[in-house]
């Protein structure tokens, strides 16, 4: 077990660190300042040991709860942002202070999910980041509570800490949490399973609500954020952030909170963009036969392979195909809207003009926007 961590570590030259809300305030203490100075003190030396590293906070609601003498987590939107407006100006300074302690720029970088859906815009802001690493800076990201709305959010940091492992190519993502990993007998267990080899669903029941007032997060987020990041190739670790020196722990080699590691075929440039950036916005039902062609012999979705389309989607937009047990084999940008799509399913390609009057291609997703998962 140690080998493989070991292994792990010494292949990290990006690592994104997420820290929850739980660990940098208390409902009780309010704003916990030793651990933004624990926090800076193992992220400088990870530095030095020549490593880039990515923060990915919560905390800006905490921050603001705590500010506002809030006991409960806002319920309202409005309520919810100007919390979070609050709280994200107390949340940067407090780790302008740490990180200055020990000689580190920090950046505030603030990403909706409208910021990742759309190329041009997920395209800037990876080169904002690559460019803030180049200066030297650790960019600190949060997800834009004070403007998003239900539809643009993320709705949880470890999924935004996952997207960003892919956005800026990271080879490790570490999610230090208030619980020691994954239990073995569930949230409520004190044995924690050391290595995750695939997230099955006997493993997805060992995960529970570990939420609270401060935080939208648990442990079936965090096994979200682990699917998200296998599938672009990179492992994942869970620890409980409040170990002394948990990253000079983990970067040891030490049996440090839970190991999720990556498995099948790695997703890169565009169809990674495709295949976890975008949401999907219907779901196509395909035969056997279309399900192997795409996955063995790279081949695009004709609508002969098409069974059942489900939701309501426009030309160009993102689904998700699964094959005749529900399973989820791909996803990939639609040639057609839902309402075409339900004319011409089952039909040959060359069938496609005279149902319709028009055709824009021959396939319903072409092979070059199918990302395979």
């Amino acid at each position: 077990m140690r080998g493989k961590r070991a292994e792990v570590v010494r292949k990290t030259q990006r690592v994104i660190i997420k820290v929850g809300s739980g660990l940098l305030v208390s409902l009780s203490h309010g704003l916990r300042r030793d651990f933004f100075d624990q926090l800076a003190e193992g992220i400088e030396w990870l530095r030095g040991e020549g490593r880039e590293v990515v923060l990915v906070s919560s905390g800006a609601i905490a921050a603001g709860m705590e500010r506002l003498g809030l006991r409960q987590r806002p319920q309202s939107i409005s309520h919810f942002q100007a919390t979070a407006a609050v709280g994200q100006g107390i949340l940067m300074r407090l780790y302008e202070e740490a990180f200055d302690r020990k000689g580190m720029k920090v950046a505030q970088v603030l990403l909706t999910h409208e910021d990742i859906r759309e190329r041009d815009r997920y395209l800037n802001a990876r080169n904002t980041l690559f460019t803030l690493l180049e200066f030297g800076v650790v960019p600190i990201i949060n997800e834009n509570d004070s403007v998003a709305i239900e539809e643009i959010k993320f709705g949880d940091n470890d999924l935004l800490a996952a997207l960003v492992a892919g956005l800026v190519d990271a080879q490790l993502l570490v999610i230090l949490s208030h619980v020691e990993g994954l239990y073995e007998d569930g949230p409520q267990g004190r044995r924690v399973v050391p290595i995750v080899q695939e997230i099955t669903p006997e493993v997805e029941t060992l995960a529970g609500s570990t939420s609270s007032q401060l935080s939208t997060g648990g442990m079936l987020a965090k096994l979200r954020a682990a699917k998200i990041v296998a599938r672009l190739g990179v492992p994942m670790i869970l620890a409980k952030g409040e170990v002394p020196e948990v990253l000079k722990r983990i970067w040891a080699g030490e049996e440090v909170g839970t190991l999720f590691l990556p498995h099948g075929k790695r997703l890169h440039g565009r169809k990674r963009w495709i295949g976890l950036h975008l949401r999907p916005k219907g779901e196509l039902m395909v035969d056997e036969g279309a399900k192997e062609a795409i996955l063995r012999r790279g081949k695009s979705l004709l609508p002969s392979g098409v069974k059942r389309v489900v939701g309501s989607f426009e030309r160009g937009d993102l689904v998700i195909c699964k094959d005749l047990r529900g399973e989820e084999f791909a996803r990939g940008l639609v040639n057609y809207g839902s309402e075409e799509l339900g004319r011409i399913i089952g039909k040959k390609s060359t069938e496609i003009e005279g149902v319709l009057g028009y055709k824009y291609a021959d396939e319903v997703i072409h092979r070059d926007n199918l990302a395979v998962l």
